[in-house]
């Protein structure tokens, strides 16, 4: 794991109409602050990598759907710099990954199911001035394996 990605595992409350999850609280501690809460939707098969953040967290939360999610580890201060890691996340196996500062991140949407995807930011989108670098999602320094999990 890259040091300072957080999971939480997701709570599900099914009954006979459905169920209820709640999905990322105050007492959570997972922002330092709140900035933005969107959502995106994204067809099969599509994949989109990588972009990163010098000045907020993101939290995902995949509502529905099924996808890969790669982390990359830019910070040349951490732990786990140059290193790449995996997740399955899925809306049946409900979570929450926080992607701190400096870690680049994307998706790949497995099976036939569009992925529904919540994210939430410590900081406000600003279209004048947007925090987002952007790099290939085959960019062969990171050399990512998005084929895992087929």
């Amino acid at each position: 794991m890259l040091h300072g990605v957080i999971i939480k595992k997701i709570v599900n409350h099914p009954d006979d109409r459905g169920y209820f999850r709640e999905i990322l609280r105050d007492d959570d501690s997972l922002l330092d602050r709140f900035g933005q809460t969107s959502v995106t939707l994204t067809r099969p098969g599509v994949i989109k990598a990588f972009h990163w953040h010098k000045y907020q967290d993101d939290i995902w939360y995949i509502a529905q759907g099924r996808a890969l999610v790669g982390l990359y580890d830019m910070r040349k201060d951490s732990l786990t710099f140059g290193k790449t890691q995996s997740i399955l996340a899925e809306g049946d196996n409900p979570m929450l990954i926080k992607i701190p500062i400096g870690v680049a991140h994307g998706y790949k949407v497995l099976g036939d199911q569009p992925v529904l995807l919540f994210y939430h930011t410590t900081k406000s989108y600003n279209p004048k001035d947007p925090d987002e670098g952007r790099i290939d999602f085959d960019d062969p320094s990171i050399s990512f394996h998005w084929n895992e999990y087929l």
